[in-house]
């Protein structure tokens, strides 16, 4: 009997999840990388230290997907944070959890735990070609793969596309394979920028405190309100506090910004009311509520202070920040948009391409950074690879 074939295309999280759980189920696994070497945003991701999961309650975890959080409940339910936590150690990278509850490789970096991955991948007998790049379908179906030696057309028994989004170009995640989709009649909803800054013309002396903190906020927009911090850039403001409103800062909702949670408006009146005597507003500020320069250099930036010591405390408790929307989609850390869920089987499998599946940022989904971003991958990617296995008689 022939073995089955699978052709796993991305090497990101999900795609490499893909594999692992194809091979494992006897597959002959060989996974195409467009760029010169795999998990190129994996990497970067890790940089700054690899948040792979949130240890939390199963509801809240599952909220934070919002209105995609039905659709993903039965691939988060099969590999959440248990799970992806349990994957880190087999792969001998012990974990632990930070004060904000992220779960982090003790190593802190991707690279470690990407050697150990590749290796095992390796040792299930998984093939990797680099610079081979997906192109699409010929008119008799068959895979499109550019690469330096031209192009292939290849029928693997079963096929997983983990693309990517379209945030991120350098590192791969381009887009480009939008317009074969849309010839091949999947339904795709279009890509927005998700966990991306917001765009702020600030004055000049904001402008001098640009790549400073904004630390222990309330950000509050359409409702939705995240205790944390934020980054004043030249551009706007940056961070995860920001991040978490995207979805709905993008489309214009106001933002305010309370400086200073841990006090009521009451208290912040009583205390603003005491004398001042011939101390300057911003003195004042600093000794009787304790906010920091940056924060008074924010606070001017809605005009000259209030005379009124309650007309001030309302300002401090909600400070109205105008800016002009999300900025520019290849800046943001993930996107929302891409194939609806329509298009897609209970396996994710493409209903306009029977035997091929799709898993991680090219579905429709999006959510928060702190650990949903990568976790949501994994686990798209193994409930595609393992319905692609069944799919081709192996599973």
């Amino acid at each position: 009997m022939t073995r089955a074939t699978a052709l796993v295309v991305g090497s990101g999280p999900a795609g490499l999840m893909a594999a692992d759980a194809l091979a494992r189920e006897g597959l002959a696994v060989t996974i195409a990388e467009a760029k010169p070497s795999i998990s190129r945003k994996l990497l970067m991701a890790g940089k700054s230290g690899l948040n792979i999961t949130k240890d939390e309650s199963a509801d809240a975890f599952h909220a934070a997907f919002g209105p995609a959080a039905p659709a993903l409940l039965p691939m988060l339910s099969t590999f959440g944070p248990v799970e992806a936590r349990r994957w880190s150690e087999a792969l001998e990278q012990p974990t632990f959890t930070g004060s904000s509850g992220r779960v982090f490789p003790v190593a802190m970096k991707a690279s470690p735990l990407l050697r150990a991955w590749a290796a095992r991948l390796a040792d299930l007998g998984v093939r990797v070609e680099t610079r081979w790049r997906w192109a699409g379908w010929d008119a008799d179906g068959a895979h499109r793969i550019d690469t330096a030696e031209g192009l292939r057309h290849l029928r693997p028994t079963v096929a997983v596309l983990a693309l990517g989004g379209a945030s991120w170009t350098r590192l791969g995640a381009d887009g480009a394979w939008v317009a074969p989709f849309r010839d091949a009649g999947v339904p795709l909803a279009p890509f927005r920028p998700a966990n991306v800054g917001i765009r702020v013309a600030w004055s000049a002396p904001m402008m001098a405190r640009a790549g400073q903190p904004l630390k222990t906020c309330v950000f509050t927009a359409a409702g939705r309100s995240i205790r944390g911090e934020a980054m004043v850039s030249e551009t706007g403001l940056e961070g995860s506090a920001i991040y978490h409103l995207s979805p709905v800062l993008r489309d214009g909702a106001a933002l305010t910004v309370d400086l200073a949670p841990d006090l009521t408006e009451a208290a912040l009146t009583e205390r603003l009311a005491r004398p001042r005597g011939k101390a300057s507003w911003a003195n004042h500020l600093r000794k009787t509520v304790g906010l920091s320069p940056l924060k008074r250099t924010l606070l001017r930036e809605a005009g000259p202070f209030p005379e009124s010591a309650d007309a001030l405390a309302g300002r401090i408790k909600a400070l109205p920040i105008a800016h002009d929307g999300a900025r520019p989609m290849d800046e943001a850390i993930s996107v929302a948009g891409g194939v609806r869920w329509e298009a897609v089987t209970d396996g994710l499998m493409l209903k306009a391409r029977p035997g091929t599946f799709v898993a991680g940022e090219m579905l429709d989904w999006e959510a928060p950074t702190g650990g949903y971003l990568i976790n949501a991958c994994l686990a798209t990617g193994l409930w595609a690879g393992r319905a692609a296995a069944t799919y081709s008689g192996e599973g």
